[in-house]
């Protein structure tokens, strides 16, 4: 098996309930619900993304091998001769595409911690450590439970209320980031409010300018 990646880096979790970790990010490339060619975004499933997850040629981008994807996410958590639990984000574009059982065994034999950042459309192997699911409109939600819920808002055809009933430990709005984001995050603060289940998430990453 080999696995094409646009970027790894090292940073901290910007957004949901593990804001501010210290966090080894892999970016898977590829999605199932956009190109990511601006030409096809408004014929998109998902046409609001706001990453780039095409091709390998992000830092640390490339084709690997199982081995020396794993060397490659040790190398860069241990570069910044980080302290505490080893911990890796698996996110896209969508990791489920690529993410597998011999990949999830082999981080946790060099001790890390796994989450992934999915938008639930493609069943989670099992022993991934923690699961954030993101709906999107229009998609068929296979991941039903996890630890965090986290639903860019608006989206007409994914309203919160759809999803208070799934068994998820922490459910979070995120304003949508486009021209109207000022707008989105009062809407967004105003739900919470009257919504007590639900938290607001901010792109804190965003706005402390870093990855």
């Amino acid at each position: 098996m080999s696995y094409i990646v646009k970027e790894i880096f090292y940073t901290l979790q910007g957004e949901g309930a593990r804001t501010g970790r210290a966090a080894v990010f892999c970016r898977f490339a590829g999605c199932n619900l956009w190109s990511g060619r601006e030409a096809d975004r408004m014929k998109a499933i998902c046409p609001f993304c706001d990453t780039d997850f095409v091709g390998s040629d992000g830092v640390r981008g490339g084709k690997y091998s199982l081995q020396t994807l794993v060397d490659t996410i040790v190398a860069t958590w241990q570069s910044l001769d980080s302290q505490g639990k080893p911990y890796v984000v698996l996110t896209g574009g969508e990791p489920l595409l690529q993410l597998d059982t011999p990949l999830i065994d082999a981080l946790h034999q060099v001790n890390f911690e796994i989450a992934i950042e999915t938008n639930g459309t493609l069943p989670v192997p099992p022993a991934v450590d923690w699961i954030c699911v993101s709906p999107k409109s229009n998609t068929t939600l296979v991941v039903q439970q996890g630890h965090e819920l986290k639903l860019i808002f608006p989206q007409a055809a994914a309203m919160p209320e759809q999803f208070t009933t799934l068994a998820f430990n922490h459910f979070f709005l995120q304003p949508l980031d486009n021209f109207a984001r000022e707008q989105h995050t009062k809407q967004a603060i105003a739900y919470c409010l009257a919504h007590p289940q639900w938290r607001l998430s901010l792109q804190t990453h965003k706005l402390l300018g870093i990855p």
